[in-house]
C-alpha cells in the first residue's frame, strides 16, 4: 500500500542521512493521504517516522488515512504500545471517522 511505500521511503531516506528533508517534503503538504495505514506491520525504525508526521500535522494539516482495520487493532499493528497511544491520541480523538461495511468493491465487480 501507500503507507507502505511513504515508511519506506522514509527508511531509505534516513540511511541516507536525508530523513529530514523528506519529512519536511511531507510537512509542506496541506493534505497527506495515507492509504492502507498498516496493511503491513510497522517495524521498529518505521514507528517513530509514522510518529513524526502525525506530530507534525497534528492539529495544523489535514490527514486521511484509509486502514483494512480498525483503530482498536492499530495497537497489535504498530507493534509498540505507547507509540500505539501517542499514534492513536493524535490522529482517533479529533478525527471523522467513516466505517464502511459490507462487501469490498473490488469483490463485487469480480462477481459481474
Amino acid at each position: 500500500g501507500n503507507a507502505a511505500k511513504l515508511l519506506g521511503a522514509l527508511k531509505v531516506a534516513k540511511v541516507r542521512n536525508c530523513h529530514e528533508a523528506e519529512l519536511k517534503k511531507i510537512e509542506r503538504c496541506q493534505l497527506l493521504i495515507v492509504d492502507d495505514l498498516f496493511l503491513v506491520p510497522l517495524d521498529a525504525k518505521e514507528r517513530p517516522i509514522l510518529l513524526d508526521i502525525i506530530e507534525d500535522r497534528h492539529e495544523r494539516k489535514s490527514i486521511i488515512i484509509t486502514s483494512q482495520y480498525p483503530p482498536s487493532a492499530w495497537y497489535d499493528m504498530v507493534g509498540d504500545p505507547t507509540v500505539a497511544d501517542a499514534i492513536l491520541d493524535r490522529i482517533v480523538h479529533s478525527a471523522h471517522t467513516i466505517e464502511l461495511s459490507g462487501e469490498s468493491m473490488r469483490k463485487l465487480k469480480a462477481k459481474k
